[in-house]
């Protein structure tokens, strides 16, 4: 498994990337708002320091992106455009599944319904020219120098926490909670077909 191939590259190194940037990115975007509010403030959807679009974008973005490596105004509109769709995608997604979204822009000039703006556009181009010239070589060459056995049971290890505190907190923000869900299992049940339901109407 860990040594097929998906976007030419085997899946030990591209589950480790995907984790890197995920953390990465949680990092990043928990440091900018915590200045911006003037508090300590987690941009993840859980617990766990891990926001899983950053793992994605920086990913697919690469492959999209690479053919343009050479050309650093072409990479960095394209950059800034494709995540600026990705994002809207995403938030418009979250609204529909979980009734709200991990970032709010209302208050952005040149925004639009709260889910993407111009600053934010702007950046992704910046973040696009840095992962596709430099930061992916650097992080090709840290997974490279991680044994095999240590990176397979990290990521296992990783990939197992994030689901649980995600799937903790995904039926939290359904309305049903874990002590519920134990205590009265017919009830959540029925909260949880009512939310189903709540959610096709809204598709």
């Amino acid at each position: 498994m860990w040594t097929s191939e998906v976007l030419k590259m085997d899946i030990f190194r591209l589950v480790q990337c995907f984790i890197l940037y995920s953390m990465l990115g949680w990092l990043v975007e928990s440091i900018y708002v915590s200045i911006c509010n003037h508090k300590i403030t987690n941009r993840g959807f859980s617990l766990t320091p891990f926001c899983p679009i950053y793992g994605f974008g920086a990913i697919l973005g690469y492959y999209i992106l690479v053919p343009l490596s050479q050309n650093v105004i072409a990479l960095y509109l394209c950059g800034a455009i494709i995540a600026t769709i990705f994002e809207f995608f995403v938030g418009v997604l979250m609204q529909r599944v979980l009734g709200e979204v991990w970032w709010d822009y209302t208050d952005k000039p040149f925004n639009y319904k709260g889910l993407i703006c111009l600053e934010s556009t702007l950046a992704w181009g910046v973040y696009a020219v840095v992962i596709v010239d430099f930061l992916h070589v650097f992080t090709l060459r840290l997974v490279d120098r991680i044994p095999y056995e240590i990176g397979t049971f990290v990521c296992v290890f990783v990939l197992i926490i994030y689901a649980f505190d995600f799937l903790y907190h995904f039926f939290e923000a359904l309305g049903v909670s874990v002590k519920d869900f134990r205590k009265y299992t017919t009830n959540c049940r029925e909260r949880i077909y009512e939310r189903y339901q709540d959610f096709r109407t809204k598709w």
